[in-house]
């Protein structure tokens, strides 16, 4: 690794937690659309219920669960500072609890989406069994 590309990776684990939900959140639903319009022959509206399904703040937290032991330490510390982070507004249809656990899952997202860590983020998909 050289060392330009750790001070990268140093900046992006140490960015705006806020920053890396609003990009995990876009990486996340695009992987579990990538996975469902590549492994289902489903027409588009019932692709995008189970979209719906998936990419709702209910089945990240739920996908959080099933990851937990296999993230390593500094995903770990990310996803915390993510579910950390202060929310003002919850949405009606969730309790803050499922909502921060989601709001981890999206930061660890964006910062595995941008450290380049695509393989981590295909295991976690995997790891789902969409």
């Amino acid at each position: 690794m050289t060392d330009d590309h750790s001070k990268i990776c140093k900046k992006i684990f140490e960015m705006d937690t806020k920053k890396l939900a609003f990009l995990g959140d876009a990486v996340y639903e695009l992987f579990v659309r990538e996975k469902l319009v590549t492994c289902y022959d489903n027409k588009i509206g019932e692709l995008n219920k189970l979209k719906i399904r998936h990419v709702c703040s209910h089945s990240q937290s739920e996908v959080f669960d099933k990851i937990e032991n296999i993230l390593n330490q500094d995903e770990l510390y990310i996803y915390k500072r993510g579910r950390n982070t202060h929310i003002s507004k919850v949405p009606k249809n969730t309790t803050p609890e499922i909502y921060h656990k989601a709001t981890g899952l999206e930061t660890l997202f964006g910062y595995l989406y941008l450290t380049k860590n695509i393989e981590r983020i295909e295991n976690i998909i995997k790891i789902m069994e969409i």
